[in-house]
């Protein structure tokens, strides 16, 4: 059964507009995809070829050759797009309000974050439930570093390094190592 309201809803909030998140299809697709994070999540790591049959049920697209160890968390994983050769280590958390977009080789090390979903400073909106999101795109040949956090509307370049514990905050060009919080470009490579 088709809902106008929620299609519009969804269709603003992967076009960057502000929409509203409490409604409840949001809140279905939310649970549904929670039920299979905790399956996913539950089996055992020899389950290799279960855990690809759920990968390939919930994200948007991916290859044959992407391994996540457990746990992984995200919120819709049909937003999520992943590239050739993908590791993610322990504790991956990929809030995929709006598209998120892996290039090839790409590397991330435990506890890592990232995120698209961005909520009002004024109150009275935080408090309708009130959101927007903003895209994150990595490219080729990406390595994250344990613990670093990607912000909302970020575009990360090919061949880059990002320092454990970093918080990237601003677009990262291609050909760099960058560290800190918020990061910066610490050498070219």
């Amino acid at each position: 059964m088709s809902d106008p309201m929620f299609e519009n809803e969804w269709s603003k909030m992967l076009s960057g507009d502000r929409y509203n998140a409490t409604h409840p299809n949001f809140i279905k697709k939310l649970e549904y995809i929670r039920e299979k994070i905790w399956l996913f999540n539950s089996l055992r790591p020899s389950q290799v070829d279960e855990r690809k049959a759920i990968l390939k049920e919930i994200l948007g697209t991916y290859q044959d050759d992407i391994h996540i160890n457990q746990p992984f968390r995200c919120d819709y994983g049909e937003n999520i797009h992943v590239g050739h050769s993908f590791f993610a280590n322990f504790n991956l958390t990929i809030l995929d309000e709006a598209e998120v977009r892996f290039g090839n080789s790409v590397f991330i090390g435990p506890n890592v974050s990232i995120y698209t979903a961005c909520h009002p400073l004024e109150r009275e909106e935080r408090d309708k439930g009130v959101e927007w999101a903003e895209p994150v795109t990595i490219g080729d040949s990406v390595w994250i570093g344990g613990n670093a956090v990607i912000l909302p509307g970020v575009t990360i370049g090919s061949n880059v390094v990002i320092g454990a514990g970093s918080v990237v905050t601003h677009d990262v060009p291609d050909n760099v190592v960058v560290a800190g919080n918020p990061c910066k470009i610490i050498k070219r490579l």
